[in-house]
Parts: C-alpha cells; sequence; structure tokens
C-alpha cells in the first residue's frame, strides 16, 4: 500500500488549519518518518512560510502536474529533518490548473517512496477542496469551537460522506479551558455531539502558535508550547498510537466535572 495519505481541510475560515498541517509534518518528520507535505491551495501558497521554505522555491505542484519539472524537482526538503518535504502550490495559477485525477496520481507516484502524504488542502467546499481530498485515505477537519466554524465543518462532513470519503475525525483548535467554564465557549463534548465524529487532537489556545509560524519554526518544535504537545499527540494517534488526551484543565478539574455531574 505505501504511504497513508492524510488530508488536512476546514470551513471557509481557514482556523488554523494550515499551521496545523505543518506541524503534523514536522511532528511525524521528528517520529522518523518519511514525509511529504502538499499544498493545495493553488493561488494562495502559505505552507512554504510556515514551515520556513519560502526560500528554495523553484518548481510547484502544477510544474509536476503540467511536465514542466519532475516530480523530486518539485520537493523541497526540509532544513531540520531530510526526511520531510513540501511541495508548494503555485501562486500564479487558479484551482482548475489541477484534477482531482492528477492529485491521485500524484499521490500514487508518492506513495511507494514514503510513510505518510499529508495535503493541506484549501478553505472551503470548491474545486481546490475536491482536488485535495480525491486521493485521501483519511481527511482531518479543523475547526474552532464557535457555531461558525462547526457549521462549516459540519457541511464538510456531509460532503466527505458523498465522495465515500467519510466522516474523517476532527481537531479542535484554539481551545480555551476557561470560556468553556463560563458558557462562552463549545466544549470538545459539545462540538461531537452536534457533529457526531470522532476527535483526534484538542489543540489549547497558546501564545506561541502565531510567532512559531511567523518565523517558519512550527510549534511542535517548542518542548514547553501545549499546543506543540497537542500536534505530537495528534500525529502519533495518525500512526496509530492509542495516546490518552492531553488534560487541559489543571485547576480542580476532577471537582468540577463531580460538580457539572451532580448538576452543580
Amino acid at each position: 500500500m505505501g504511504a497513508k495519505v492524510v488530508t488536512v481541510t476546514s470551513g471557509k475560515g481557514g482556523v488554523g488549519k494550515t499551521t496545523a498541517t505543518a506541524n503534523l509534518g514536522v511532528a511525524l518528520a521528528r517520529m522518523n518518518k518519511k514525509v511529504v507535505v502538499i499544498d493545495a491551495d493553488i493561488g494562495l501558497r502559505n505552507l512554504d512560510v510556515v514551515m520556513g521554505l519560502e526560500n528554495r522555491i523553484v518548481y510547484d505542484l502544477v510544474d509536476v502536474i503540467e511536465g514542466r519539472c519532475k516530480l523530486r524537482q518539485a520537493m523541497i526538503k526540509h532544513k531540520l529533518f531530510p526526511d520531510l518535504y513540501l511541495i508548494p502550490a503555485a501562486q500564479t495559477r487558479d484551482k482548475t490548473a489541477v484534477s482531482p485525477a492528477d492529485m491521485i496520481q500524484l499521490a500514487d507516484k508518492l506513495r511507494p517512496e514514503v510513510d505518510f502524504i499529508l495535503i493541506d488542502s484549501p478553505a472551503g467546499i470548491e474545486r481546490g477542496f475536491r482536488n485535495a481530498v480525491a486521493p485521501a485515505d483519511e481527511v482531518l477537519i479543523v475547526t474552532n469551537p464557535e457555531v461558525s466554524a462547526v457549521r462549516d465543518a459540519d457541511r464538510i462532513i456531509g460532503l466527505l460522506e458523498a465522495a465515500n470519503r467519510g466522516p474523517g475525525r476532527l481537531i479542535l483548535n484554539r481551545v480555551k479551558v476557561d470560556m468553556i467554564r463560563k458558557g462562552e465557549m463549545l466544549s470538545a463534548d459539545d462540538v461531537t455531539d452536534i457533529l457526531a465524529i470522532k476527535l483526534i487532537g484538542i489543540v489549547p489556545e497558546d501564545e506561541t502558535v502565531v510567532p512559531a509560524s511567523n518565523s517558519g519554526v512550527p510549534v511542535t518544535l517548542n518542548e514547553h508550547s501545549r499546543a506543540g504537545q497537542a500536534f505530537r499527540n495528534i500525529a502519533r494517534r495518525l500512526n496509530g498510537e492509542n495516546v490518552p488526551f492531553m488534560q487541559l484543565d489543571d485547576n480542580g478539574s476532577f471537582f468540577q466535572r463531580l460538580a457539572r455531574l451532580f448538576g452543580q
């Protein structure tokens, strides 16, 4: 079978999808996995910046599809991990330059060479989304615990099931425990009840994420970041490990759960 193809997608807001893709790629590479990350967001290239590889681009995804370069020529090796590669998106083309069949063919060429292929889908549900999910063995849906984002995620789940690619698994991003406690933010249980989908990870709000993304050093490399730990745990689950979910609430959480249980 070869590599597992995992597509990372989200609703129209984006909600940290590209950051999640980059962090999962790095986390898997840290586990000594051979990984190719593909930016399928043609026209809005961002993954190269988050991975710190924007100055190394010569060829892109569309160049490969249209035969202007060989596949290997478009694969940019990561600075820290020799078995982590990026295939960047084209900035000057639109999503019609690539078809779902093209993406399946590309993934099939890569499968024998690597352990994981991560595809960063464009936000939303247009042609780029169909391209990104076409070769997927599994789809991860990134959402924030906000009503509009969860509604977008629900729409994506419906499309995935209609295309026999679902239901996928959920990454709940930017979770703020204090707001959940006050009833100002949906909890993980609320979201999974609404979406009827399994969680693969809960990523807490973490002020280190944005500076890390801006500097091209994904937060999963930061051993002291709770978000980084969450992404490393998701990568281990993708690899088939049984990893318990991180306890986000360190302050009396056991007693608070008891109080909720008894309606206090």
